[in-house]
């Protein structure tokens, strides 16, 4: 009995090894990201990687290919779904048509403000959105801060009624085409790469997007007219993939997750930093912003938009929820 006990004790010992060295792994991550290394969701990504390896004495590492070296945003996320990328930053529109409690962030005019928008996903309510993408094979880690979305074009939009007609650029989602349509223009959704040709060839009259992605992506030098409708204030996410995440420890799991929540503090301010210098940029290169913008003649027209998606009992909840946040 005696013999019998010490060699439980053994075995439990050996297991115990066993797990803790599971545990103390080394892990080296892969991240993908659209933009350059300079632009704030990239170098959110990388204070991200930079906490962890801090955190772990450099047992958790992670690598970032930015520029869209993995592909497009669509791509990269197919990539995280099967496990051949741990990670990836994309705007949360392209996980409309995967989880549908990520339509709710995308709404037009939902969100009052950043500050408005800040306090909403930053409590429960961004948290179970985020969870919601985990039967779809995604873990969602963090919202970073995208700014307001705009119009930019070749001529000034004021009104709604200057939109009729527009070949406008957006992303692909089926609420943005629906977001389009309410606008009166003609959607045409593609991935943000096609968007400088499109406007060259005339493929597209607009697009929409923040200051600091209008500046990037040089479209400040072919069109030169933006417009603040500020019809979105859409984040971005950090999504894991749920095939790797479920082979992690529950003690790497924690780390990485608490990692991606505090690098958000500070990709807020690199956006806020870059928000303003890209302003600089696109008004010294001839940009002219145009602030007398009707808001309310676009808010009036989004009922449609809201009926189509807003369509149970969870998702008015939601919207409901957020729009009582003070």
């Amino acid at each position: 009995m005696r013999r019998a006990m010490q060699g439980m004790a053994v075995a439990l010992l050996a297991l115990g090894c066993m797990q803790g060295a599971l545990a103390q792994q080394k892990i080296e991550l892969r991240a993908a990201d659209y933009w350059d290394d300079e632009y704030p969701t990239v170098r959110g990504i990388k204070k991200f990687a930079e906490l962890l390896n801090q955190r772990t004495n450099g047992r958790i590492t992670m690598k970032v290919f930015s520029s869209g070296a993995l592909g497009t945003e669509k791509e990269t996320l197919e990539q995280v779904k099967v496990g051949a990328l741990d990670l990836v930053r994309v705007n949360i529109s392209p996980m409309n048509n995967i989880c549908q409690e990520t339509l709710v962030p995308t709404l037009p005019f939902l969100f009052r403000s950043i500050d408005h928008m800040h306090k909403a996903l930053d409590s429960a309510i961004g948290d179970e959105i985020l969870a919601s993408c985990d039967p779809q094979g995604y873990v969602g880690l963090a919202y970073y801060d995208s700014g307001a979305r705009s119009i930019y074009t070749k001529k000034p939009i004021r009104t709604i009624a200057d939109m009729k007609g527009i070949k406008l650029r957006v992303q692909q989602s089926d609420l943005w085409v629906s977001l389009a349509g309410a606008m009166g223009a003609n959607a045409t959704p593609m991935p943000m790469g096609e968007v400088y040709t499109a406007f060259k060839t005339g493929l597209v009259d607009a697009a929409e997007n923040n200051i600091p992605s209008y500046e990037s992506s040089k479209h400040f030098e072919v069109v030169k007219y933006y417009s603040q409708t500020e019809h979105s204030m859409a984040p971005e996410v950090v999504m894991f993939s749920k095939r790797i995440w479920d082979k992690l420890s529950p003690q790497d799991q924690k780390l990485i997750r608490q990692a991606a929540k505090d690098s958000v503090p500070f990709q807020r301010q690199y956006w806020a930093e870059r928000d303003a210098k890209s302003l600089k940029i696109v008004l010294d290169g001839g940009a002219h912003i145009v602030s007398d913008v009707d808001k309310k003649s676009f808010q009036d027209a989004m009922g449609p938009v809201y009926a189509k998606f807003v369509t149970t009992p969870k998702l008015k909840e939601l919207v409901k929820r957020i729009q009582d946040v003070k």
